[in-house]
């Protein structure tokens, strides 16, 4: 029994911190923020050595691109995994090929080498690594608390990954001017302590994936996606909102070049998105989104566009930083809809596969996103390239706003495959 069952309980509004109240979940934040938390401490150390090493936008360019081409290449073997094998294995082990090339980086940076091709190759690893670990965490999600709780687990799983945000930049920033080898010792810290979560982590069991056929396995999540607009339009727009809109990978050169707040300023930076994300968050976990649901997404991805352009032009640090601020708590909602839609909607045998297309799509947006950034500031410069990825984005909700008008419509989110009709 995951709870009471009286009409007296029943009738009663559920607590916003309800999904804590069960031990599997607790478990799960604490693995998932832990990983997260190493990962962005991580992200923040390298992101300042190479383009402390290079001084080239290109090459910021380039480490999106090592994260993300692991993760293209092995989405689907990976959602497969995750419906054929145990998660919470699959998790540990691809937790472990994170924690050696962590060291990898360590190693390289202690005996003071200067190759980025070196840096680069070790997080093509860490991307294979963090491709598995992405559906099977998700998928496991569903599994550590009753379906009636979900929406406020997905929210407080968003809520705790923002602040695994604000702290592993910050934090990492604020390491890196001791030296870069003390962040990644505590990124492997952090990671070894994410995997003893993941042990002592006991989901209910998963439900057997259908079928022999190994290809009709393998894209059964695309075919999933395709099949529901509504999804798709979802996925697709936090997608290319966020490929031409984000700004991640050029932080470093306006922490150094533009704003000179150096790597402690560069944490802030990219902490600041997060802390706007954190406040949304903390908000829809009271005031969860009941009516206009579709609409206020693309209210707010607009939101992260205007925001964008306002930081790209932005000569101020404190405004920078609330402009960043603003993309967050704007991007939240978009990832509370997103993440709403996928696990109600998604039979459990499918979701490994089927988080393994959501992750593919926001792995693009991110890392190609920051591999698109590189190259348009080689192109154009900086500033010109962060202010058209926000216009970018605009164009983009205007698009995708007549174009999947199902989304639009979508009124209540456990009514959201109504609109695909």
């Amino acid at each position: 029994m995951h709870g009471p069952n009286d009409s007296s309980a029943q009738s009663r509004p559920p607590s916003p911190y309800a999904a804590f109240r069960y031990r599997d979940f607790r478990l799960f934040v604490a693995m998932r923020t832990l990983s997260n938390m190493a990962q962005l401490m991580q992200s923040v150390a390298v992101g300042w050595q190479v383009y402390d090493i290079t001084r080239r936008p290109l090459d910021l360019g380039l480490v999106g691109l090592s994260l993300f081409l692991p993760q293209f290449l092995l989405a689907l073997p990976a959602g497969q995994a995750a419906d054929r094998l145990p998660r919470r294995k699959l998790v540990i082990t691809a937790l472990g090929l994170n924690l050696v090339a962590s060291a990898l980086l360590l190693w390289l940076s202690a005996i003071g080498s200067h190759r980025v091709e070196a840096i680069l190759a070790v997080l093509v690893v860490f991307g294979c690594g963090r491709a598995f670990v992405g559906p099977a965490t998700q998928a496991i999600l569903p599994a550590v608390v009753p379906r009636a709780l979900l929406p406020n687990a997905i929210t407080w799983n968003s809520t705790t990954w923002q602040a695994a945000m604000v702290l592993g930049p910050a934090l990492g920033g604020l390491l890196y001017g001791f030296g870069v080898e003390l962040v990644y010792a505590v990124v492997l810290a952090l990671l070894a302590a994410s995997a003893v979560a993941a042990l002592l982590l006991r989901p209910a069991p998963q439900s057997p994936a259908a079928g022999s056929r190994r290809w009709h396995e393998l894209l059964g999540g695309v075919r999933f996606v395709l099949d529901h607009p509504v999804l798709l339009g979802a996925i697709s727009l936090d997608l290319f909102a966020v490929l031409f809109g984000g700004a991640t990978a050029l932080l470093p050169i306006f922490a150094r070049d533009m704003l000179s707040v150096g790597p402690i300023g560069l944490g802030l930076l990219r902490s600041a998105p997060a802390v706007g994300s954190v406040a949304c968050a903390m908000w829809l976990a009271g005031h969860p989104l009941r009516r206009r649901a579709g609409m206020r997404m693309f209210q707010c991805v607009a939101g992260f566009g205007a925001a964008t352009i306002v930081f790209g032009l932005s000569q101020s640090f404190v405004l920078s930083l609330v402009a960043l601020a603003a993309t967050g708590a704007c991007d939240m909602v978009s990832v509370y809809v997103r993440q709403t839609v996928i696990q109600l909607g998604t039979p459990d045998a499918m979701r490994g596969r089927v988080n393994a297309v959501s992750l593919v799509f926001i792995g693009a947006s991110n890392e190609l996103g920051e591999f698109e950034s590189g190259i348009t500031a080689a192109w154009f410069g900086t500033v010109p390239a962060v202010v058209l990825g926000g216009a970018g984005t605009l164009a983009v909700v205007a698009i995708w706003a007549w174009r999947f008008a199902g989304l639009r419509r979508v009124d209540r989110l456990d009514q959201v495959y109504e609109g695909d009709a």
